[in-house]
C-alpha cells in the first residue's frame, strides 16, 4: 500500500506529459499500433496513481477502454481500479440497464456520481426534463459554481443536460466531488481526439492540477489514437470474441439489429442495443437521437458527425465546459 497523501500529488509521479503531444490517429496507422498504444498507457496509469478509477457511461469508448484495463489487470496481476458512473439522471433506461449487466458480469466496483442536491429538487418537485429550477434553491456548494465559476446570472436554468449550467452541474460537478471525495488522483477516461474539436490537442496523460476548479487529479486517455470506425473493428474483432465465449473466435461485423452469430441476443453482447438501433453517441435521452437506421458501425463514419446535435458540441461551448473539468 502506497504511503502517499494527496498533498504530495503530483510529486510521485513519473508520467510524460506531453507523450501524444501533435499526434493524431494517423501516427497509429494499424489497429494493432492503436491496441499497443493503449495497453501501454493503462498499464502506466495502474503503475504510478495511487487511487486510479475508471470514467464508465456505458457507451463504446469508455467499454472499450474499460476492456484494456481489464486486460492490462489480468496480464500484469494489478488490482482493478473501480468505475466512476455519472448518473446525470437523463439516461437512457437501456443504458443503464447494461451498465448493471456488465458490472454484474464483470465484478465491478461501480461508484455513481450523482449531484444530489440538484437530484432531490427534481423529484421533491416533479420535474421534467426541461423545467426550470430555481438557483436559489440549491444549496452552498452548488449556488458557487453557478454565480462565482460559471458567472451565470439568471434566476433560474433549465434541467436539462445538454446545457451550460446542466452540464456543469450535473456532470463535471458530480465528477469533482466524487474524484474528491474518494481520493482518485487518476481517471481513466475513454475521449478520442477525432471526436471533438476541443480534444485534439489532448494528451495521454493530461494534467488538471488547479485546485481552484477541480479536485488536483490527471486525465489517463488510453484511445486518443482511435478513430471511430477503429472503436468498432477492436470491438468485433477482439472485445466481443474476448468476452462472449459463444462468438466467432475471427470476430464477425452485425450486419443489422439482429443479425448475431451462434443465437446469441444483445443482452449477451457487451455494446448497447442503442448501437444496433442506430445511435452513435449516447448522451441524454431528451437530446440525443439515432443518426441513421443501420447499426452505428454500418454508417458513413467518414462522412458524417458522431456528435450531431450535442448541444454542447456548439460553438464554443465545449471549450468552455472543459476549461471547468469536463471530460
Amino acid at each position: 500500500m502506497s504511503l502517499h497523501t494527496m498533498s504530495d500529488f503530483p510529486d510521485y509521479l513519473d508520467v510524460d506529459y506531453a507523450d501524444g503531444e501533435g499526434e493524431d490517429p494517423a501516427d497509429y496507422p494499424a489497429l494493432e499500433d492503436k491496441i499497443e498504444k493503449a495497453v501501454e498507457v493503462v498499464r502506466t496509469g495502474l503503475e504510478e496513481y495511487d487511487t486510479p478509477a475508471i470514467m464508465w457511461t456505458g457507451g463504446k469508448d469508455s467499454t472499450l477502454t474499460l476492456y484494456f484495463v481489464k486486460e492490462v489487470v489480468e496480464q500484469f496481476d494489478h488490482e482493478m481500479p473501480p468505475t466512476v458512473f455519472i448518473d446525470h439522471y437523463q439516461h437512457f433506461d437501456e443504458l443503464l440497464g447494461f451498465v448493471d449487466r456488465w458490472a454484474e458480469e464483470w465484478d465491478l466496483e461501480v461508484m455513481f456520481a450523482r449531484n444530489t442536491d440538484v437530484g432531490d429538487y427534481v423529484e421533491a418537485n416533479g420535474l421534467d426534463p426541461g423545467d426550470e429550477i430555481p438557483v436559489a434553491e440549491l444549496d452552498e456548494h452548488n449556488r458557487h459554481h453557478v454565480r462565482e465559476i460559471l458567472e451565470y446570472e439568471e434566476d433560474t436554468f433549465p434541467f436539462l443536460l445538454d446545457t451550460y449550467v446542466g452540464n456543469h452541474l450535473l456532470k463535471t460537478v458530480a465528477l469533482n466531488d466524487t474524484l474528491e471525495s474518494e481520493d482518485i488522483d487518476g481517471i481513466i477516461s475513454g475521449i478520442r481526439w477525432d471526436e471533438q474539436e476541443a480534444r485534439a490537442d489532448e494528451t495521454f496523460f493530461s494534467p488538471r492540477h488547479d485546485p481552484d476548479i477541480y479536485p488536483p487529479h490527471d486525465r489517463v486517455q488510453p484511445i486518443l489514437q482511435f478513430d471511430e470506425a477503429d472503436v468498432w473493428d477492436a470491438f468485433w474483432f477482439y472485445v466481443v470474441p474476448e468476452t462472449v465465449e459463444e462468438y466467432p473466435d475471427d470476430g464477425y461485423v452485425p450486419q443489422g439489429y439482429d443479425d448475431l452469430p451462434n443465437d446469441l441476443d444483445h443482452e449477451d453482447i457487451p455494446v448497447s442495443p442503442k448501437y444496433f438501433a442506430g445511435f452513435r453517441s449516447l448522451g441524454s435521452e431528451i437530446s440525443t437521437e439515432k443518426s441513421d437506421e443501420e447499426p452505428a458501425w454500418l454508417q458513413d463514419l467518414d462522412n458524417t458527425t458522431e456528435r450531431a446535435g450535442r448541444a454542447q458540441d456548439k460553438e464554443d461551448l465545449m471549450e468552455r465546459l472543459r476549461d471547468l473539468g469536463y471530460m
